[in-house]
């Protein structure tokens, strides 16, 4: 019998991977089977949005610090309705602090990649491949964006031994490189870690999780404050913000939610601080609330952890976000937190208050 000849043009295609615009592959066609593309309005307002803020940072930044000082409202407001994505990681940069960690200390993250050795090298090693597995940058085995990631999450284990390695701190590297090089993530990382413009975020990797106790309390008194009726709910279903909340703090709402709204989110944060966090929670469950208070114990974990999508649009949910003021009332429920837990309030007096 003749051997049935195959040769290159008989090869089976393999189809491309179907990518959002973010790099994501996609689950699902769209209905109607073609990608959705932006209307020539949208892309023209897109283009004016760029120009404003190109306008407004100057060639690599050089005039954000001037502007940032005349007109701080105008930053506020432009932050709020979304930093364009093709300036993402500049402005990360600007107003994270982490340009200037940069420029004060050259070759340092060198040094932290070549020549230091890491206790967490395993453990960095095996979560890898967990961090955003779905998206292109980080799919390939041993890739570049792998390499990467474990640069980062390497280097930052040196630089910090007592905080070391955890999950967690994965998703938060991985959001910056794609957007930034390896050394500006790594500089913004300890930017946010270390406090360079709002508070010290450590404490949410240190033993024990400290810092997450803490916002999980802050924010279960919240609940209560601003939405009694639900609050009253899940104390009846035994339901407590550790159950649902945890990786939103942890992670900076970049673990499960969609990403289009998390970067969103993720533009306020290294502006105005935590206290978005603690604003988006609230405002999801403000948000679901008529639902949330009918259901028992069993349906209401699966829903505070699976909301809908029509919760998740940012154009709807960040508006009810920052409509909710928390500042004040942050404040004081950490004082009511330290004290609770037996901390000398007076050698706190000098750490920055909860954003």
């Amino acid at each position: 019998m003749e051997k049935k000849r195959t040769d290159d043009s008989e090869t089976v295609p393999v189809p491309p991977l179907r990518l959002d615009r973010f790099g994501f592959v996609k689950q699902e066609p769209s209905p109607d089977g073609l990608p959705k593309g932006r209307s020539a309005l949208e892309f023209e307002r897109e283009e004016r949005k760029v120009r404003k803020w190109r306008k407004m940072i100057g060639v690599g930044g050089s005039d954000w610090k001037h502007y940032l000082r005349r007109k701080p409202h105008v930053v506020k407001r432009r932050i709020r309705k979304g930093i364009p994505d093709c300036l993402r990681g500049l402005v990360w940069q600007l107003i994270s602090g982490s340009r200037d960690l940069l420029l004060m200390n050259p070759g340092v993250y060198e040094q932290l990649v070549i020549y230091e050795t890491s206790a967490s090298e395993l453990d960095i090693i095996r979560d890898i491949s967990r961090t955003f597995p779905s998206h292109v940058f980080f799919q390939q085995r041993h890739g570049p964006g792998q390499r990467s990631l474990y640069n980062v999450l390497k280097a930052y284990s040196v630089f910090d031994r007592d905080v070391g390695y955890v999950q967690g701190m994965g998703f938060l590297a991985g959001l910056l490189l794609l957007y930034m090089s390896e050394e500006d993530a790594f500089w913004l990382l300890v930017a946010l870690l270390k406090g360079a413009v709002h508070a010290p975020m450590e404490g949410l990797y240190q033993v024990g999780l400290p810092l997450v106790q803490q916002y999980l309390f802050q924010f279960d008194q919240l609940v209560r404050e601003h939405l009694p009726k639900l609050g009253e709910h899940f104390t009846e279903e035994m339901i407590n913000p550790s159950m649902y909340a945890s990786q939103w703090f942890i992670t900076v709402f970049s673990y499960s939610f969609p990403f289009h709204l998390a970067l969103r989110i993720w533009d306020v944060f290294l502006y105005e601080g935590v206290k978005i966090v603690f604003k988006v929670g609230l405002a999801l469950l403000k948000y679901c609330h008529d639902d949330l208070v009918k259901l028992p114990f069993e349906k209401l974990i699966h829903a505070l952890r699976n909301f809908p999508e029509d919760a998740m649009d940012p154009d709807t949910l960040l508006p009810m976000a920052y409509s909710i003021k928390v500042s004040r009332c942050l404040e004081d429920l950490k004082h009511q937190y330290d004290k609770k837990n037996g901390k000398n309030l007076e050698a706190t007096k000098d750490e920055k208050p909860a954003e």
